[in-house]
Formats: C-alpha cells, structure tokens, sequence
C-alpha cells in the first residue's frame, strides 16, 4: 500500500523534513527534490506529458509546466487517458486560512489551477481548511471563520469562473455526504497508520488525529452531491505543493476500499524565501515573503534588501567568473513569474556570464513582480461579498463541463 512507504521513513528526519506543517533542509540547505520523488514513491512529470497536455489542451502548457515548477505527479497520465478517450474529471485544491493577506507562494496552486480549469473546461472545489487552522494554530473559530473569507477574496481575484467552481469552508459545509465519507474514510485508517503517516505524538489533541479524513473527501466526488449526482467514478485531479503528499497517499490507499478512484495529484516545488533559507517562503517572517498587500516601495525594498544574490561580492570578479545561478533568488523568482522563456534565458545567460549584474536583475524582477501585485490588488478590489456569496453557494454547476 501506498502509505507504508511513508511509514518506513516517517523517522528519518535526518537530512530534511517535508510534510503539511514543516518544511527544513539538512542544515538549512536546498530541499532534495529527487530524494522527495523517491522517498514519496511519486513520479517525475516528464516533457512527454507535458507534450501531451500540449497536444490535448491546443494551447502552450503554462509558464509552471515549462520550468518544473509542478514537477511530480501521480496518476496524471491516467487522467489524460481518460480525458482523451473523453472522459471528463475535475479540480480539487485548497487553502489553510491563517494570515489576513497571501504571499506569492500561496498564489501559485491557484494560478496553475485556474490555467487548468480553462485549459481542460472542467469543474472545480476550493477547500477552505479554517478548521484545520484553528486546531493548529492560536486562532478562534470565528476568525478562523472570517479569515478563510478574505483569503476567498483573494482566491476569486485570481480569475476563476464562478459557473465552474465551488469555494467552500469546511466550517460551514462538512455535513451530510461529505460527513458520511470522512466517517468511511476514519474507518480505514488505523491510529498507527495516522501516526506514522503524519507524525503525530502522544502530545496532539485529537483534533489534529481527526483531520485528515476533512481532506482527503473532496477527492471523492459523491462528496458534492450538489455537483456530481450519480458520478461517482468520476476522477479528481489535485493540484497542490508536495507537502500536501501525505494527505493522498493515505486517500489513495483508503479509496478502492470505499468504491473511488484514486485522486490523481500533479505536485508543485516549493517558492523559495527571499533569504534562500529553509525550504520555502513563510508567512510567519514578513521579510522573507512578498505579499499581495505591499506596495511598489515595500517590493523594491524587500528585493533589494532581502533577496539572496548569487552575484559576486565585486564587480570585477562578477564580470570575471559571472554569478552562481543555482543560488540567486531573482533568477529563481523570475523564472516563476517572467512569462516571456526567451527573455528569462538571455538574462540568465548575461547574467551568469558576468556581463549583467545584480541590481539589473533586481531591478527586472522590481518591474514583474509589481506589475504583478498591482493587477491582483486591482482584480482583489472588485470582489464583494455578493461574489463571495455567489463563488460559496451551494447550488449546481449545471455547464461546468462546457
């Protein structure tokens, strides 16, 4: 079974830990992507798939799929299987509601989900988990509550079609058919499975033992009867950042069990803090994080100030032996968020040769991210609470598949 691999390496923490509550390095190092493939038991996302998205879509794969920002998948070629035998599935991504504003790594799932949904014309649920971060972080119900309200705000400004998606929060939804799944899911999974998949400790409330089965369910779609009535072998695609692995290795193991098709994931790497420390962007340190909420002047100071420069510490010697690439946080930004790959490649070039330096980087990677930010502040602005009522009602989705 899948998770049995997990539960042999759940006590190997030695050279880095990655799992939904935290992410380190050896040594603060680089996050060994290979190791995570192997240990994880998923598989490399190669450029023949990435072809047939290509091929099946009619449109260039996105910016993430070119670079190897989503880089492991599992089951996604059975999902293009089926989608070219025409068969349909939908999207199943989420977000922990535990800051009033997202940085840039939050936005990334949905970024490429979105491209998904219009790239694939299929349906979509957005999991709030505020109850998840009211058992594991210092947060009430009620502004757990209202702070999974504002990030749907940020959600919606992404650009999703509010006649192919469902945003819920599992505080207001969980019930009904999405309750009877999580009890048929609980039934699967021993106490020692939980513990050695997830790493609980005698010293959790049980609270945290009780969650995985709230996310594992949206990935079985008689969850939404709303949605899906009478489709349940319809398949479920998750786009999501590896650490979320754990959860799905457990659903995948439980959901023959139950009459399911395993939920198909396609992973994401992690977006690096500017300090090119630990293995990815925090919320809880707000200089090693871009938000949606700073201004032009607060990204031009954290880029300038806070953004880990592979250059060298001389312009002689940049111009000498050029900057170490594998290490520079612009480039690595950039090569996120520059649309343009020609462009992306010759500053890489210039600047790995020595003949571009530092703040040239800096200054390129000012301009995208602020043009960027300003467009979700606008797009963020335009949200009212008549949209977010709309995005969360519970009602069909009667074209979602158009």
């Amino acid at each position: 079974m899948e998770v049995d691999k997990k539960e042999e390496i759940a006590s190997d923490s030695s050279e880095q830990v990655v799992n939904p509550w935290e992410v380190s390095a050896k040594d603060g190092g680089k996050i060994d992507y290979d190791k995570l493939i192997d240990q994880f038991g998923c598989q490399r996302l190669d450029e023949s798939l990435i072809d047939r998205v290509e091929r099946l879509t009619s449109r260039q794969p996105h910016v993430f799929l070119r670079r190897g920002v989503f880089f492991a998948h599992r089951d996604f070629d059975l999902v293009l299987d089926a989608y070219e035998r025409g068969d349909k599935f939908y999207l199943y991504t989420g977000r922990g509601p535990s800051s009033e504003a997202l940085h840039l790594g939050h936005l990334i799932p949905f970024m490429f989900t979105k491209y998904l949904q219009e790239a694939f014309k299929v349906p979509l649920v957005i999991q709030l988990t505020d109850d998840e971060k009211c058992m594991w972080k210092n947060l009430s119900v009620e502004e757990s509550q209202r702070l999974a309200r504002e990030n749907a705000k940020d959600i919606i400004a992404c650009g999703f079609d509010v006649t192919k998606t469902f945003i819920f929060s599992d505080f207001d939804y969980v019930g009904g058919a999405f309750y009877k799944n999580m009890v048929k899911v609980a039934k699967c999974v021993t106490l020692n499975k939980a513990m050695g998949i997830f790493g609980f400790s005698g010293e959790d409330h049980i609270g945290k033992l009780s969650f995985p089965p709230v996310q594992a369910v949206p990935s079985f779609p008689s969850s939404f009867p709303h949605l899906f009535p009478g489709k349940d072998k319809l398949r479920c695609l998750i786009p999501c950042a590896i650490d979320q692995d754990p959860y799905f290795r457990m659903t995948r193991d439980v959901a023959p069990r139950l009459g399911y098709s395993k939920p198909a994931l396609i992973e994401s790497t992690f977006f690096p803090a500017l300090q090119a420390k630990n293995g990815k962007m925090s919320a809880s340190d707000p200089n090693s994080a871009i938000y949606v909420t700073d201004t032009a002047k607060d990204i031009k100071n954290k880029i300038n100030r806070y953004a880990f420069s592979g250059g060298q510490d001389s312009i002689e010697k940049h111009r000498e032996i050029g900057a170490n690439l594998e290490v520079d946080i612009p480039v690595k930004y950039l090569s996120f968020f520059l649309e343009d790959d020609a462009e992306l490649e010759h500053i890489k070039k210039e600047y790995g040769e020595g003949r571009m330096l530092t703040g040239e980087v800096k200054k390129r990677l000012t301009e995208v991210l602020t043009g960027m930010v300003e467009r979700h502040r606008m797009a963020r602005a335009a949200v009212t609470e008549e949209m977010v009522d709309a995005f969360m009602a519970v009602r069909p989705l009667p074209n979602m598949f158009e």
